[in-house]
């Protein structure tokens, strides 16, 4: 596999992000690389669900239409699902901008949704590594060179080298590795691990996205597609270990965590066990973390960061892939209109990191609130008493969350199909 190759731009990692950020540079005519450790299609911790805002971005990536044949149901309620209180309210639909005449959000499993972006790169001409893993970053002259090695590869194998100006970094936050856009891991008490799951047959209505709050953690659930349950939580990892700690007990030997924490689930929030009474697993529980919420830098050394590499919100709102799709649309916007050389490449990563936080900042803060109002003491009894007498909170909390901000952009002609 041993040999070289020049690009304007290589991307690590072929997730929401990644793939946008691709898509739209190589329509502006940039010879474009992506780099994914993985095979697809491939499930991921995730809850799913995208928002209206987003359906003509999609429609501008060239998957609209296959995404709306595969989705799920139009979702028209959010709801609270929080010990035995189940409570309803309209979900928010854009009121202006191309977002309006898409309706409402629809979730799509990652293995589909992921599988359906990286197919449309490589019809845009994008050239794809995979799977393969980016080992080394190091500054070459005017450029940056990439060491990537086959992950399916013998420890031993040499891999190649791809060279480019500008890096893309769309790995996520949440793997730890030898590049510098890679995160340090810590394990805390206090980190939130991430599940998830696929269900079939279940009794959720198909309209309703509910939030779930139980002791220790939140979550959410949708219907997706083929009519599969997507449920998806954090929860701390010392509430986990309690749990996995009694239940051992209990039995008299090892519980995996997946299983405690349905147990747990079930046990104490009862929206969640009415809606999973019949259902049947489909596939096993992923898990993934923790969950690093908060802010970062969006661009270093030729580096641009996109996904929830450059900012993390707490899932609680559940807008992770409209964050990573609107984050590589935006940086790809900055990079095409950029002059060149260096100097030109750091302008415009300022100008990407300032509109990245006047689009995303809003809804970081606010979700980091209400994860804290969840998870910290008496926050699920007063969320509970606020929205059982004003439901409409629910609707306000899905506006703040960015449900219905229009993504930037989208009239640049530049860009279209």
């Amino acid at each position: 596999m041993k040999r070289a190759s020049t690009h304007d731009a290589i991307i690590i990692g072929a997730g929401p992000a990644g793939t946008s950020a691709a898509l739209a540079l190589a329509r502006r005519g940039w010879a474009v690389a992506i780099v994914e450790k993985s095979a697809f299609p491939r499930r991921k911790v995730c809850g799913e669900y995208i928002s209206a805002s987003n359906l003509a971005l999609l429609d501008r990536l060239g998957i609209g239409d296959a995404w709306r044949g595969e989705a799920g149901p139009e979702i028209r309620r959010v709801g609270l699902f929080s010990g035995n209180a189940s409570i309803e309210a309209p979900m928010p639909g854009a009121r202006s901008g191309p977002a309006a005449r898409n309706g409402f959000g629809r979730a799509l499993g990652r293995d589909i949704l992921d599988t359906l972006l990286l197919d449309a790169a490589r019809s845009a001409g994008v050239e794809v590594f995979q799977p393969c893993r980016a080992v080394a970053i190091e500054r070459d002259g005017d450029r940056q060179a990439v060491r990537i090695q086959a992950t399916s590869g013998s420890p031993g194998e040499e891999g190649m080298t791809l060279r480019a100006s500008v890096i893309v970094a769309a790995h996520g936050s949440w793997e730890p590795g030898p590049l510098p856009s890679q995160l340090g891991k810590q394990s805390r008490s206090s980190d939130l691990l991430g599940f998830k799951a696929h269900f079939t047959g279940s009794a959720l209505p198909p309209d309703l996205m509910p939030l779930l709050t139980f002791p220790g953690g939140y979550g959410g659930m949708v219907l997706a597609d083929r009519g599969r349950l997507s449920i998806s939580c954090c929860i701390r990892r010392d509430v986990l270990a309690r749990l996995r700690g009694s239940l051992a007990r209990e039995r008299g030997g090892h519980v995996p965590a997946a299983e405690a924490v349905e147990r747990h689930i079930m046990a104490t929030c009862r929206g969640a066990r009415d809606a999973l009474a019949d259902a049947r697993l489909d596939g096993p529980w992923l898990a993934a973390g923790p969950i690093r919420p908060g802010i970062r830098a969006g661009y270093e050394a030729d580096t641009f960061r996109v996904g929830n590499v450059a900012g993390e919100s707490h899932p609680i709102i559940a807008e992770g892939i409209s964050m990573a799709l609107q984050s590589g649309w935006l940086v790809a916007q900055e990079l095409g209109g950029a002059a060149s050389g260096r100097a030109g490449r750091e302008a415009a990563g300022k100008r990407y990191e300032a509109v990245w936080r006047r689009l995303f900042s809003t809804r970081v803060l606010a979700a980091e609130a209400l994860a804290r109002l969840a998870l910290g003491p008496g926050g699920v009894a007063l969320m509970e008493v606020v929205v059982r007498n004003f439901p409409r909170t629910l609707t306000f909390g899905a506006r703040l969350s960015g449900k219905t901000k229009p993504v930037p952009g989208l009239a640049d002609a530049r860009l279209a199909r």
